[in-house]
């Protein structure tokens, strides 16, 4: 007999069922497993509100924790760089995808680069990371906050509302619409969101290494050292999914594990910015010097006043 699938929950959006549909698929593959898609609305997806008025951690995961608590799915996908860093009580991180770019993107009227880009034009995105970032790079243009999917912000390009818009490019390329990419921000000029590229496969404490063990054959050790140590700086520097940090972890050709961090008021106008290298396996071995790497990191920073920025940018003050 065919074994009942498996119920992995997700968000309803195109880009949530997609990748979760690409994690699914992998799985099946894997280990034979079927797996079948419950779709849960999340208090991010049907608020009007911004992120900053949020608070930003947890409004698009607290729903499908609540299901995955209650027994309505097995295990949850998330992007990762939306997971709060504080451990759920009675779940786990069951495994971590091999990560997708991790970079930004530019989607612009004309094709324009962001170099290109006129005096005052108007840059939507909803990320206080990126306005800060943007803002330090082009001060001379005007961000606009806006919130929906990608297609709804791709759209107020596409209608003239805005001359661009900045996505993350992993996103874009899981809705299909990496032709609207005109222009691709580097880590040197700015830091993605802890985890951004990477996806979260949840599931409750108990099932871990008992029902659900086989979702371990989809981890990526890799993947999961280096956003380890992005995830523990932001845990240091007590800031949220919603806050200026930017952070970036890879391994290098050496085998060292490279991590760069950034913490920019949203005006621009202060900014610490670190990075600091050292010795972890890319293998499963390696999270837990990922982890000591990531807190040395972040202790360097608070040295230097990153704190102050992040608790400043949370009460909408500027340093």
């Amino acid at each position: 007999m065919t074994p009942a699938p498996a119920r992995l929950g997700t968000r309803r959006s195109t880009m949530a069922t997609n990748q979760s549909r690409m994690v699914a698929d992998a799985i099946t593959e894997r280990t034979g497993v079927p797996v079948e898609l419950v779709l849960i609305t999340s208090f991010g997806d049907v608020t009007k509100a911004h992120l900053t008025q949020l608070g930003g951690t947890g409004v698009f995961v607290n729903a499908l924790r609540d299901e995955l608590l209650d027994g309505g799915v097995e295990f949850a996908v998330h992007s990762l760089k939306d997971l709060p860093t504080a451990p759920a009580d009675g779940l786990v991180l069951a495994a971590v995808t091999e990560r997708d770019d991790p970079r930004d993107a530019l989607c612009a009227r004309d094709g324009l680069k962001f170099a290109d880009l006129p005096a005052g034009a108007a840059v939507g995105t909803g990320s206080p990371r990126r306005v800060a970032q943007l803002t330090t790079l082009r001060p001379d243009l005007r961000y606009v906050p806006i919130r929906g999917n990608a297609e709804t912000r791709l759209g107020k390009v596409a209608s003239g509302e805005l001359d661009a818009v900045v996505l993350a490019h992993a996103g874009l390329r899981r809705v299909g619409r990496l032709d609207d990419v005109t222009d691709v921000f580097e880590p040197e000029q700015m830091l993605p969101a802890p985890g951004q590229g990477a996806l979260a496969v949840e599931c409750r404490l108990a099932d871990a290494e008992g029902a659900l063990g086989y979702l371990s054959a989809v981890d990526h050790p890799a993947t999961r050292a280096a956003v380890t140590a992005e995830r523990v700086v932001l845990a240091e520097l007590e800031a949220g999914c919603a806050a200026p940090v930017g952070a970036y972890a890879e391994f290098t050709a050496e085998g060292l594990l490279r991590l760069r961090a950034a913490v920019v008021s949203t005006d621009g106008t202060q900014s610490v910015r670190m990075e600091r290298t050292a010795e972890a396996a890319a293998t499963a071995d390696g999270v837990r010097d990922a982890a000591e790497l990531g807190r040395a990191l972040a202790r360097e920073m608070i040295a230097a006043g990153a704190d102050r920025i992040v608790a400043d940018a949370a009460t909408g003050r500027e340093t």
